[in-house]
């Protein structure tokens, strides 16, 4: 009878655990301790208007939201989407959605009229905050849309009959406390974001509370962050990594300070650096080309960054010893995917080593390379040889900061997750010490007289010639042998030739001669995503219209 009461209380003891762990092991209890404990000190600064917003501040600003959309009948599982640069009022959003148990759903503000239109018909919100900027496109995507969202605020513009400005919208609201009925609940969808997607119609990835404070925590561990750092997140924090990587959502969790960047300028974040004494900068690859450009010219006392990150892509190794010259010692890359976040990483002291590959697992993440199968979907544990030779696609398990589902789309889901795994469609090679390297994805890669060939890897020869400044590769159809590699090329002289290239890619050790270009194009820009990804599948588009039109110069 002893052991059977003892059996009782351990349960119960369990299940009250339960109970407090999933009612305050929240993002939004996090944040609220940071305005317990630093209320004075800075938490957000928007360099434009030198507005500086401590803590309390920041909470109280939130607060005014709350109280406003409240009113308007904003209630649990409801939707604020936000389509603004990164601003103040994003974070008072993003915020204010933990606070009340809604949803923040940030979309592209580059998005058509048509696909914001897809957005509000999938989600439903039932408040719409925009740019002023976008105001125009926002209308037409009303008209498009099916739903109609109760309220349309502009973040920087005047009240205009159905469309009210920010500041009209909560000038009268209390910064009290909202009264929350229900207790918080780490289950709860925070946050949905919406992939960037290259073809058809981008998923909603539905973030938990959980999944946000983990993502936080991930940051945390690998820069490290905690409240004393300054961060700027120059990529927009509409996707995964504008957000959860030294934007508002480890930011705010670990109390630390943010500073707000709407549109990258290289001189600006510099500048920026110096005044606020920023200690981590984030950007895509082309942010740091740009960054070491004009800290060449400028040379300016940057010494209080700790590191930039930088996501999107690869860093090949001369550019990456180049940053760590020129920037700071302290580069930073990551690999992932919207569903995920980051999983592979490398830090400083794996570079300039590893630099090219995508890097090793992160901490609390199980990332392999599978076999490919023409017929079915390879099982976890059917792997790729570890010699860096084999092809295979890349499978991330990371149950810390992936809800493995899609709103509203059971079979996406079903597609996309296997046994616990996100199947990515990118392709790689990885090592005996597992660091990945990406090749390409299942959909770029190129087929020429049955040979497969991925486009990073000429992508990574040739911007090995000093000429060269960036590049893209993709392929035309041919009809001998089925697809031709094409390359379209950046130079960084004026006086560099197909001729040249090509005899550059002959003697190179890089690439088998069969994989070479056999058209060129000069550019003066290549096509990337908000992400700072390539856009490969936009290039072989543009590319089937050169060849075509003449515009490709065949080697």
């Amino acid at each position: 009878m002893q052991a059977k009461n003892n059996e009782d209380i351990s349960n119960q003891k369990m299940e009250d655990f339960k109970k407090i762990f999933e009612s305050h092991y929240t993002w939004i209890e996090g944040f609220m301790r940071n305005v317990r404990r630093f209320a004075e000190r800075p938490a957000m600064i928007d360099p434009e208007t030198e507005k500086a917003w401590s803590y309390q501040e920041l909470n109280e600003e939130t607060n005014r939201l709350c109280n406003t959309i409240t009113r308007d009948g904003f209630k649990k599982g409801d939707v604020i989407m936000v389509q603004t640069l990164n601003c103040a009022e994003f974070a008072f959003a993003y915020i204010a959605s933990h606070k009340l148990q809604g949803v923040c759903c940030p979309v592209s503000y580059r998005s058509s009229a048509g696909e914001l239109a897809y957005n509000i018909d999938d989600s439903k919100p039932l408040i719409l905050l925009v740019c002023s900027s976008k105001l125009e496109s926002t209308i037409e995507a009303l008209k498009i849309a099916s739903y109609k969202p109760k309220k349309v605020i502009v973040v920087d513009g005047k009240s205009n009959g159905e469309i009210v400005a920010y500041k009209d919208y909560v000038k009268d609201a209390s910064s009290n406390e909202p009264k929350v009925e229900e207790a918080y609940n780490i289950y709860n969808e925070t946050t949905r974001l919406y992939t960037s997607g290259t073809t058809g119609h981008p998923k909603g990835v539905s973030l938990t509370s959980i999944n946000e404070v983990l993502s936080a925590h991930d940051v945390m561990i690998h820069f490290p962050m905690c409240h004393k750092d300054v961060t700027m997140n120059t990529t927009p924090w509409f996707h995964r990594g504008g957000l959860h990587c030294a934007g508002p959502c480890p930011t705010f969790y670990a109390g630390a300070t943010l500073v707000l960047m709407k549109k990258f300028d290289a001189t600006q974040t510099l500048k920026l650096v110096c005044k606020y004494k920023i200690t981590y900068v984030v950007g895509v690859p082309t942010v740091l080309e740009k960054l070491a450009d004009e800290q060449d010219t400028l040379g300016l006392d940057i010494s209080s960054l700790k590191g930039i990150v930088t996501m999107g892509s690869p860093l090949e190794r001369s550019a990456c010893i180049r940053y760590q010259k020129v920037l700071t010692p302290n580069i930073f890359n990551g690999y992932g995917t919207t569903e995920t976040f980051w999983n592979t990483f490398l830090r400083p002291f794996d570079l300039p080593e590893n630099a090219g590959t995508a890097g090793a697992a992160c901490v609390d993440d199980d990332v392999r390379v599978v076999k490919v199968f023409e017929d079915r979907r390879a099982e976890p544990d059917e792997l790729a040889a570890t010699d860096n030779t084999e092809v295979g696609e890349v499978i991330i398990c990371s149950p810390a900061k992936s809800p493995y589902v899609y709103f509203n789309n059971e079979e996406e889901t079903e597609k996309k997750y296997h046994a616990g795994f996100i199947y990515t469609n990118d392709l790689a090679t990885w090592d005996k010490n597992q660091f990945i390297t990406i090749v390409g994805r299942k959909d770029d890669m190129i087929i020429s007289s049955g040979e497969n060939i991925y486009p990073t890897e000429i992508e990574a020869v040739l911007n090995q010639h000093p000429k060269v400044k960036d590049c893209i590769v993709t392929s035309v159809p041919d009809k001998m042998c089925g697809q031709l590699v094409t390359a379209y090329v950046v130079r960084a002289d004026e006086s560099l030739t197909p001729e040249e290239l090509d005899e550059y890619c002959k003697e190179s050790a890089g690439i088998a001669n069969f994989k070479r270009p056999r058209y060129y194009r000069f550019t003066e820009q290549i096509p990337f995503n908000a992400t700072g990804k390539k856009l490969h599948v936009k290039i072989k588009d543009q590319a089937k219209i050169d060849l075509k039109n003449g515009m490709l110069y065949r080697i």
